[in-house]
């Protein structure tokens, strides 16, 4: 009788997951974020960036000035999000958010972005929910299709390249790029206009921001 070749023991045990890892409560609201974004949300008119804005705050986000999201984004928790003064999300963006992402003023995440704060716990075998959470600062442009992983922290005024992965934190004021994102360059973040601004004497003021929300290029 030939030898029966040894089964691999497996370490993942995904029958002893937890069925239920949210408050009861999450359920609910999840429920009826989910009707809303698949409704009203995503039927919206491309420019109606105010009426978005209302229904994110409805649901808990924290919206700045003329922060514009496009109707075909995906944001999993509005609660567990938070976007700055004049910042934009791109059209097909996934904010895949179990936990915080909070996004700074004056910062474009490009389309088909993917910002994954939530993972799950290889080193145990039920493979448990994590919910790192993704900081992204001010005057960042993250570039068309990147892909932005759990608790990654990326600096003011940096440019993350397209179809980028970046795995760890990146410094402020860089051009990176790569899989794994790596810095490339130091990005040049001074102009006459902010140099002059930031002169000792000079009244730099904050003039009222005009009404129109920031453009995507569509009409």
């Amino acid at each position: 009788m030939p030898d029966v070749p040894e089964q691999p023991a497996v370490f993942q045990t995904l029958d002893r997951t937890a069925k239920f890892p949210y408050p009861k409560h999450d359920y609910l609201r999840r429920l009826l974020w989910l009707l809303v974004q698949a409704t009203v949300y995503r039927a919206s008119p491309g420019r109606a960036y105010g009426w978005r804005r209302w229904l994110l705050r409805l649901f808990g986000a924290k919206m700045g000035i003329s922060a514009a999201v496009r109707g075909d984004t995906c944001i999993m928790h509005p609660w567990l999000f938070e976007m700055g003064d004049w910042s934009a999300l791109g059209g097909g963006v996934t904010v895949y958010n179990l936990g915080m992402v909070r996004i700074g003023n004056h910062t474009l995440v490009s389309q088909d972005v993917y910002l994954c704060a939530g993972s799950h716990d290889y080193r145990q075998p039920t493979l448990p929910l994590t919910k790192p959470p993704i900081t992204i600062g001010n005057g960042v442009w993250i570039c068309a299709g990147a892909f932005v992983c759990p608790g990654v922290t990326i600096g003011d005024n940096s440019v993350i390249g397209a179809r980028s992965v970046v795995s760890s934190d990146m410094p402020r004021g860089v051009v990176a790029a790569g899989n794994p994102c790596r810095v490339i360059k130091q990005r040049e973040t001074s102009t006459p206009a902010l140099a002059a601004a930031q002169r000792p004497g000079t009244d730099a003021g904050s003039p009222e921001p005009p009404l129109s929300p920031p453009p995507f290029g569509e009409g």
